[in-house]
Protein backbone atom coordinates (compact mmCIF):
# COMPACT_ATOMS: atom_id res chain seq x y z
CA UNK A 1 0.00 0.00 0.00
CA UNK A 2 3.21 2.48 1.02
CA UNK A 3 4.43 1.49 -2.38
CA UNK A 4 1.26 2.54 -4.13
CA UNK A 5 1.09 5.85 -2.04
CA UNK A 6 4.92 6.75 -2.81
CA UNK A 7 4.74 5.84 -6.42
CA UNK A 8 1.36 7.83 -6.96
CA UNK A 9 3.00 10.34 -5.25
CA UNK A 10 5.93 10.60 -7.54
CA UNK A 11 3.85 10.46 -10.87
CA UNK A 12 2.02 13.43 -9.31
CA UNK A 13 5.26 15.62 -9.34
CA UNK A 14 6.36 14.89 -12.44
CA UNK A 15 5.12 17.43 -14.87
CA UNK A 16 3.33 16.57 -17.78
CA UNK A 17 3.91 17.78 -21.15
CA UNK A 18 1.07 19.40 -23.08
CA UNK A 19 0.67 18.87 -26.86
CA UNK A 20 1.62 22.08 -28.33
CA UNK A 21 0.84 23.08 -32.33
CA UNK A 22 4.23 23.05 -34.41
CA UNK A 23 5.46 26.29 -35.26
CA UNK A 24 4.51 27.36 -38.39
CA UNK A 25 7.40 27.98 -40.56
CA UNK A 26 8.27 30.58 -42.26
CA UNK A 27 8.29 29.87 -45.69
CA UNK A 28 11.56 30.67 -47.51
CA UNK A 29 12.95 30.11 -50.92
CA UNK A 30 15.86 29.23 -51.14
CA UNK A 31 15.73 26.78 -53.89
CA UNK A 32 18.78 25.99 -56.45
CA UNK A 33 17.93 27.27 -59.55
CA UNK A 34 18.29 24.77 -62.49
CA UNK A 35 21.44 25.88 -65.33
CA UNK A 36 19.42 28.26 -67.52
CA UNK A 37 16.69 30.63 -67.47
CA UNK A 38 14.77 28.97 -70.48
CA UNK A 39 14.08 25.66 -68.27
CA UNK A 40 11.99 27.17 -65.78
CA UNK A 41 8.24 27.63 -66.52
CA UNK A 42 6.00 30.52 -66.05
CA UNK A 43 3.39 29.25 -63.45
CA UNK A 44 1.35 32.86 -64.58
CA UNK A 45 1.57 31.75 -68.31
CA UNK A 46 2.34 28.42 -69.04
CA UNK A 47 -0.77 25.99 -70.28
CA UNK A 48 -1.58 22.64 -68.51
CA UNK A 49 0.36 20.59 -70.96
CA UNK A 50 3.66 22.75 -70.26
CA UNK A 51 3.17 22.63 -66.39
CA UNK A 52 2.77 18.68 -66.69
CA UNK A 53 6.52 18.57 -68.18
CA UNK A 54 7.63 19.74 -64.75
CA UNK A 55 8.97 17.09 -62.97
CA UNK A 56 7.32 16.06 -59.80
CA UNK A 57 3.81 18.10 -61.31
CA UNK A 58 0.53 16.00 -61.42
CA UNK A 59 -2.32 17.19 -63.35
CA UNK A 60 -4.23 18.16 -60.68
CA UNK A 61 -1.56 20.25 -58.95
CA UNK A 62 -1.51 21.97 -62.78
CA UNK A 63 -5.13 22.56 -62.97
CA UNK A 64 -5.21 23.94 -59.51
CA UNK A 65 -1.83 26.32 -60.32
CA UNK A 66 -3.83 27.58 -63.93
CA UNK A 67 -7.19 28.07 -61.73
CA UNK A 68 -5.71 30.09 -59.15
CA UNK A 69 -3.63 32.50 -60.99
CA UNK A 70 -2.03 35.05 -60.99
CA UNK A 71 0.83 34.79 -58.73
CA UNK A 72 3.40 37.35 -57.73
CA UNK A 73 6.03 34.88 -56.68
CA UNK A 74 6.06 31.38 -57.09
CA UNK A 75 6.17 30.93 -53.24
CA UNK A 76 2.36 32.32 -53.02
CA UNK A 77 1.38 28.98 -54.48
CA UNK A 78 1.94 27.96 -50.79
CA UNK A 79 0.94 30.68 -48.93
CA UNK A 80 -2.36 30.87 -50.98
CA UNK A 81 -3.02 27.53 -49.93
CA UNK A 82 -2.76 26.20 -53.96
CA UNK A 83 -0.37 23.25 -52.83
CA UNK A 84 1.09 21.85 -49.85
CA UNK A 85 4.41 22.45 -49.08
CA UNK A 86 5.95 19.27 -49.80
CA UNK A 87 4.57 19.48 -53.39
CA UNK A 88 6.07 22.95 -53.68
CA UNK A 89 9.02 21.41 -52.43
CA UNK A 90 9.17 18.85 -55.25
CA UNK A 91 8.73 21.58 -58.06
CA UNK A 92 10.17 24.70 -56.94
CA UNK A 93 13.48 24.10 -58.77
CA UNK A 94 11.74 24.26 -62.03
CA UNK A 95 8.73 27.34 -62.30
CA UNK A 96 9.01 30.88 -61.63
CA UNK A 97 6.46 33.21 -61.69
CA UNK A 98 6.72 36.03 -64.32
CA UNK A 99 4.98 39.23 -63.82
CA UNK A 100 2.93 41.13 -67.04
CA UNK A 101 4.30 44.20 -67.68
CA UNK A 102 2.43 47.11 -66.88
CA UNK A 103 2.16 49.53 -69.97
Amino acid sequence: MHRILAITALLLMVPCATPQAPARAAFTDTASKPSSAEDLVDINHANLEQLLQVPGMTRSWAERIVRYRPYRTKLDLVQNGVMPLDVYKRIRDHIIAHQDKKQ
